[in-house]
């Protein structure tokens, strides 16, 4: 995605002494690297000013000097008397100490776990800092009485959301944000941010849907008028059906029949952001993830979640040739705890060695428990391409723990129903996708003509498919049609199973469309496309593109389509 303006900052009153102070970036700047999207992102930051004054959440070291030439602009920052923190991010530590600068007699206010964070962060173990359990408020004056709510989960476990009695506006830093950038403060037509916000949840929440929801239980007595997040538009308009979609979003998590334990440590975030993406990976594939960061959990709630799943997946640093302590503790309560007929799987980042993860693997081996994807070992900073395959082995993992249950439900005869569907039939295509470095493909016979005037069509993509996270609003794709006689080779190898992050196209003869994609060429014909939108529909996902460019390869050839006997299996 290339870059519509520089950096800035947008400044905005929001309420009563309330003042925004968004840092934009419209580049493929992520603040979660293991979020796919590149939409760009606003580093959301607020000020209130009363008879005391405090900043809410100040951004990153990519804004610090543009956030700080905004702030003194507008704001005399020696006034300051707290800066809130809705978590401790070591990303931040730049701008902090900055501002610290400027305004030494500063009061940090934060959770007990970011109080610790913060000190490290700032190397000061003398900060002056608030800390707040749930139970204290802060009286900025003029009826700005702010109440702090704890919010943690396993990989913010310091989480905090502050509210304002005065304006009633909840400052909800990770909760209800999305990864956009734009000129809009508020959410006007919040439809528009739906995909977004339902990706952002995905990415960030889903695997903590437990914690989401117990969350949302503290938040729900407040008379909340307005979610001021950390990342994308403020939530007013949408405020209500935001809420209910979280709700409804964690459900669907935790109300699932099977889930997997995810268990990791992360010295410097690198096993962390693993994590994420092999968690990501597993819930969209209709599994639950109890995700779990062993540094802040008890053994009993280890145990509890290891003996509760079909399956257990985890990850560790490597800490001066072993793994830290937590990590040991919870190898020790899987080894006691967990029958070896549940699926293992083990991951793990390193700086120069990676004995803890051989360490781990070695372990379980010994002990007789089945793998559900190679043990992955990651050096330094994982990229995109990394990312995507920790994604897909999330996915592998989930979809071998269902299989048996997909096996069985298959061996039941279609109903009436499932057999008139399966009498629908579609063209025979070849989904292929690329972006930067991270490319894929798939078989698709879910297609059709949706539009004329633009020219544009539908495609049904199943929510575990390894090309789904390829098929948000503003991503490219090329549309191969099979040619009927000849279609069997391709349709052999798309169908094939591919370890994950294996790349699609070292074994068949392609080159690349205008937009990057590839172009097979046994195709009968292809189609470059542009995703315009995309809906929700069971267990796939409908995303309706337009056409930019086409051309028939064979002009007497005819379409391979797709016949079924049912309508409940491909």
């Amino acid at each position: 995605m290339t870059s519509k303006k520089p950096r800035d900052v947008q400044v905005y009153p929001i309420g009563t002494d309330t003042t925004i102070l968004r840092s934009r970036s419209w580049t493929r700047l992520r603040f979660e690297i293991e979020y796919a999207l590149a939409k760009g992102t606003t580093a959301n930051s607020y000020l209130i000013q009363a008879d005391k004054t405090a900043l809410i959440d100040p951004p990153g070291e990519t804004f610090t000097q543009i956030y700080l030439e905004a702030l003194q602009r507008r704001f005399d920052v020696k006034n300051i008397d707290y800066v809130i923190l809705g978590h401790v991010n070591p990303n931040r530590a730049a701008t902090l100490k900055a501002i610290l600068e400027l305004a030494p007699q500063i009061t940090f206010v934060c959770s007990n776990p970011g109080a610790i964070n913060l000190r490290l962060a700032l190397e000061n173990p003398d900060l002056k800092v608030l800390v707040m359990r749930g139970e204290e408020t802060l009286d900025l004056g003029k009826d700005h009485l702010l109440q702090f709510i704890p919010t943690p989960n396993p990989r913010y476990p310091d989480e905090l959301c502050t509210y304002d009695m005065q304006t009633e506006i909840l400052y909800s830093d990770k909760l209800f944000g999305a990864h956009i950038c734009g000129d809009q403060v508020f959410d006007e037509g919040w439809e528009i941010f739906n995909e977004d916000r339902r990706y952002y949840f995905d990415c960030l929440m889903a695997p903590h849907a437990r914690q989401v929801e117990t969350a949302l239980d503290k938040l729900s007595e407040l008379p909340v008028r307005m979610y001021a997040t950390g990342h994308g538009p403020l939530v007013r308009s949408g405020l209500i059906e935001l809420t209910k979609s979280y709700r409804q979003w964690s459900q669907q998590q935790t109300t699932q029949d099977t889930t997997v334990a995810l268990l990791y440590a992360s010295a410097y975030g690198n096993t962390a952001i693993l994590a994420q993406a092999i968690a990501r990976g597993i819930t969209k594939a209709g599994v639950s993830v109890e995700s779990i960061n062993c540094e802040f959990a008890e053994p009993e709630e280890i145990r509890t979640a290891v003996e509760k799943a079909s399956g257990f997946v985890i990850g560790s640093p490597t800490l001066g040739g072993h793994a830290p302590t937590p990590i040991q503790t919870a190898l020790g309560i899987i080894l006691s705890t967990a029958t070896n007929n549940k699926l293992a799987g083990v991951f793990g980042s390193y700086g120069w060695s990676g004995e803890a993860v051989d360490l781990i693997e070695g372990k379980l081996k010994d002990a007789g428990y089945r793998f559900g994807f190679e043990t992955m070992r990651v050096k330094f900073k994982p990229n995109d391409a990394t990312l995507q395959m920790c994604e897909e082995a999330g996915t592998d993992f989930a979809q071998t723990l269902k299989k048996a249950k997909k096996v069985r439900s298959q061996s039941i005869p279609a109903t009436a129903t499932e057999q008139a569907v399966g009498r629908v039939i579609g063209s025979l295509c070849v989904f292929t996708v690329k972006q930067g470095d991270v490319s894929s493909a798939m078989l698709a016979s879910w297609v059709s003509q949706a539009s004329f005037n633009p020219p544009g069509l539908t495609i049904a993509v199943a929510k575990d498919r390894a090309v789904e996270p390829l098929t948000h609003s503003g991503n490219q794709f090329v549309l191969n049609i099979l040619k009927e006689g000849n279609h069997l080779g391709l349709m052999k190898h798309f169908l094939k199973p591919f370890a994950p992050g294996q790349d699609r196209f070292t074994e068949v003869a392609a080159e690349s469309a205008e937009n990057g994609c590839p172009i097979l060429s046994g195709a009968l014909a292809y189609l470059e496309c542009s995703v315009q939108s995309r809906m929700e529909v069971g267990d796939h996902w409908l995303v309706y593109a337009t056409v930019n460019n086409g051309k028939v390869l064979e002009a007497d050839g005819v379409t391979a389509v797709h016949h079924r006997k049912s309508g409940n299996h491909y």
